[in-house]
């Protein structure tokens, strides 16, 4: 065949000119566009599994309101399963209503779960019981979702913890921002104590934002965790099951232990659910004592009989620092009452402006707390800005704090649980116990000052010692409080 012949066949077919080869013209990406996409579209996705567990002791009251929230979510959990322990009222035929199947439209597409009602009466592990229960019926899912029953979160919340959950294999469990919705309430002391619960949530929560995100303390209210870090702290636990009846406060000594078993600990940046709130002095002491006894148990050192203290756990230094913090605060409430006391008695006593500075100080850094919060309000700035409010529960949270320690060291054998549900139900005085301590102690000390040996020259040696003293507390107590209200938030809204 002629060169002639064969350049025209390359040209016929499109492959090269009369003076040589050139590759046929590209016909662009977007000739593949289409088939790109529906190859892509065929990839299977994995989406990871979510068990919802509720552990229920007599939530008639707030359990339609929590699975309503729970079916509201924009990812819903897998599967729901409510246990119901050791009731006497109507949680079970409330909770009846909502059993089997559900689907949704959300943004991201028809969702499906499955809610499934547990009564497994009388169990005397109590909570703990009914967390492992639940444990048991989903630890074959990628994560555990615990929620309380009377705990409701915003529509977002799964979505964000399993997000946050998912991005770090290190993180064994995430905690929600916790708040308690006070939009429905009445009378004047409910208003007093949800406000001033509010704030004591809201500072913990920011103190934990601010420190890497790392929490202490893994709230049962709404927390996930993962699966594979309960196995592993099982293991390294020698325990058969996650959740063990050692401690008052179950939730604190799991998350020392996904900490000690190489996982890390965290709050969400942005998952929020509303956890209930105690509306009486008598409930909220029963809480709060259970808590601070639970939390001394683990920071205090020594065995007590399955319970070992663990004083250096990186996840107790808050709880070391906050208690430290209450006796500081106890301190100087304490020093000058006595002091003020003592020298009106004389009329010795002289103002000066100076101490008006730690109020100012204290009432800057609540503000700051109260501004913080995402669901802040008219009843948080008042609570603040008013003075009384939070200096009043400030005390009450004192006497909380010692009736804890006392109970510890007088090693009672007191079941806090039921003491709380007691108290819950209006019943039992030992709430006031403080406070009558605190009065007649303050009133000995007046009528021996008054009325005792001691001579007026001796009289004013005393508040010539005791005033410095509590004033050189006082500086450094405000100094510290400045340095916290200095502090920037870096945008974390608690």
């Amino acid at each position: 065949m002629s060169d002639d012949l064969r350049a025209d066949q390359r040209l016929e077919n499109g492959l090269g000119t009369a003076h040589g080869f050139v590759q046929r013209p590209d016909p662009g990406l977007e000739a593949y566009a289409e088939d790109f996409l529906g190859d892509l579209d065929a990839i299977p996705t994995v989406r990871a599994t979510v068990g919802c567990i509720i552990p229920a002791y007599n939530e008639a009251e707030t359990i339609a309101g929590v699975l309503d929230s729970l079916l509201q979510q924009t990812r819903l959990p897998d599967v729901v399963h409510l246990i119901v322990n050791n009731t006497s009222d109507d949680s079970v035929e409330i909770a009846s209503h909502y059993a089997g199947p559900h689907t949704r439209m959300t943004p991201t597409g028809e969702q499906s779960t499955v809610i499934y009602v547990h009564d497994i009466g009388k169990n005397p592990d109590k909570k703990v019981g009914a967390l492992n229960y639940g444990y048991s019926l989903v630890e074959h899912m990628d994560f555990l979702l615990g929620v309380d029953g009377d705990t409701t979160p915003e529509p977002d919340a799964i979505q964000h913890l399993v997000d946050e959950i998912s991005s770090d294999d290190r993180i064994g469990g995430i905690s929600a921002i916790y708040s308690i919705d006070d939009s429905a309430l009445d009378g004047v002391m409910s208003k007093f104590l949800i406000a001033g619960q509010r704030a004591q949530f809201s500072a913990f929560n920011m103190q934990n934002l601010l420190k890497g995100r790392n929490m202490a303390v893994l709230g049962g209210q709404f927390s996930i965790f993962s699966t594979q870090a309960l196995r592993d702290v099982m293991r390294d636990s020698h325990q058969r099951t996650p959740w063990v009846s050692d401690s008052e406060v179950e939730d604190s000594l799991l998350s020392l232990q996904i900490k000690s078993a190489g996982y890390l600990t965290k709050i969400s940046a942005r998952a929020r659910a509303h956890v209930g709130g105690m509306t009486t002095l008598r409930s909220l002491d029963a809480q709060q004592v259970k808590w601070n006894f639970g939390a001394i148990d683990l920071m205090w050192p020594g065995q007590r009989g399955d319970t070992k203290g663990q004083p250096f756990h990186p996840n107790l230094r808050l709880r070391w620092f906050e208690h430290m913090s209450m006796v500081i605060n106890m301190t100087t409430r304490f020093l000058f009452v006595v002091l003020l006391m003592w020298s009106l008695q004389l009329d010795a006593f002289v103002f000066s402006p100076l101490w008006l500075i730690p109020p100012l100080a204290a009432v800057w850094l609540n503000f700051r707390v109260a501004h913080s919060m995402q669901f802040r309000n008219r009843r948080d700035y008042l609570f603040v800005l008013l003075v009384f409010p939070a200096e009043l529960y400030m005390m009450t949270r004192m006497g909380h704090f010692v009736r804890a320690w006392l109970k510890f060291f007088s090693k009672q054998q007191t079941d806090n649980w039921a003491a709380q549900a007691k108290a819950e139900r209006g019943k039992g005085v030992a709430w006031t116990y403080p406070f009558i301590v605190v009065g007649l102690l303050l009133v000995g000390l007046y009528a021996g000052w008054a009325y005792g040996p001691l001579d007026p020259a001796t009289k004013s040696d005393v508040l010539a010692a005791g005033w410095p003293v509590l004033g050189v507390i006082t500086v450094l107590q405000t100094a510290w409080m400045l340095i916290k209200a200095s502090k920037r938030y870096r945008g974390f809204k608690a």
